[in-house]
């Protein structure tokens, strides 16, 4: 994925980006940020392969406070959970072919279509409603 795109509203269903850790590497939180609020703004779910700092994530909520508008946005629902290092990777690791193995994986989407029904340390069950 190279850049946050807009997407045709006439299209059915959620869209998810999964993006590996091998994308975000090279980008500054500040962009990393951009290119994760770009895309929930457009309704997207963002999953991340290794997840944000904690400083990225604080930064992340700010910024979203600061777009939240009634009538347009209605901010982000962010829920993380850590990685244990297993030798089998994961399911990005498989698609991409790489077998490095991140932190923690990291799901974001619009707040007013992701709610998170259970959460432990291996496992999100979330349930996406179109808006």
């Amino acid at each position: 994925m190279a850049e946050a795109t807009t997407h045709d509203s006439d299209t059915d269903g959620v869209r998810m980006d999964l993006i590996s850790g091998a994308r975000m590497e090279g980008l500054t939180s500040m962009e990393k940020i951009r290119l994760i609020l770009d895309s929930v703004r457009d309704g997207d779910i963002v999953v991340l392969e290794q997840g944000l700092t904690p400083d990225e994530e604080s930064r992340l909520i700010e910024v979203t406070m600061t777009e939240i508008s009634p009538d347009d946005f209605s901010g982000i629902e962010i829920e993380t959970y850590p990685r244990t290092g297993s030798s089998s990777g994961g399911f990005i690791s498989r698609l991409t072919g790489s077998e490095e193995s991140g932190n923690k994986l990291t799901v974001i989407g619009p707040a007013n279509q992701i709610e998170t029904l259970e959460k432990d340390e291996e496992f999100i069950s979330t349930l996406v409603s179109h808006e």
